[in-house]
């Protein structure tokens, strides 16, 4: 799975890198995040391709009656987003969650675990493949919009790294970003992925 990122990449260069303009570049700050704080973090929707916004991490379904579901919505499991209540009516709101690592830990025996720092070569941007929301709070009319990162089988790294459920979140090949935000099928870029030790 998938609980915290870094982006740690400035304003000018998300926008550089995405080809997008941000809409509240005052509000952002790079960060590591760590997802049971729910954070707001740079993504793209489908709905405004050319705009960086911030979202908050942990998806709101339209439904909900409160907001006590997100710390179970940080993640979606790709396999599984057509059936699960929590996502199966926004499977067409396609994002892109803007980082340039994330972490997990590998447990060596029951006690003791290693974090690892997952990147790219060179520690570039890339961006996860999410579903996006909004969700309106009943008791103030606000408009909260929220996001949750897509997982799938781990592979060969990341199965010796998250060596109890072998998950891990979905990263798009930078060619083919715009694909999904489009509704195409994903082309992920996994196998290109480093990891250290920290």
């Amino acid at each position: 799975m998938c609980f915290h990122s870094k982006q740690s990449k400035s304003a000018q260069e998300l926008k550089h890198r995405f080809k997008a303009n941000f809409k509240d570049e005052k509000g952002f700050t790079p960060s590591v995040y760590n997802g049971f704080q729910f954070p707001k973090t740079p993504i793209i929707t489908n709905k405004q391709p050319n705009e960086i916004q911030l979202f908050s991490w942990g998806l709101l379904p339209f439904w909900a009656k409160d907001d006590t579901i997100k710390k179970n919505t940080l993640n979606a499991r790709i396999e599984t987003i057509h059936e699960k209540p929590s996502f199966r009516n926004i499977v067409n709101n396609r994002c892109l969650i803007l980082a340039d690592a994330f972490y997990e830990w590998k447990w060596l025996d029951d006690k003791r675990k290693q974090k690892y720092e997952l990147t790219l070569p060179e520690n570039e941007l890339f961006a996860f493949a999410g579903l996006w929301s909004e969700w309106i709070d009943k008791s103030t009319g606000e408009i909260i919009n929220t996001y949750t990162i897509l997982t799938t089988e781990a592979n060969e790294l990341m199965s010796k790294i998250h060596n109890t459920k072998k998950r891990m979140p979905i990263i798009l090949s930078a060619d083919k970003e715009q694909n999904w935000l489009n509704g195409q099928e994903l082309i992920m870029q996994n196998d290109r992925l480093k990891a250290i030790e920290i």
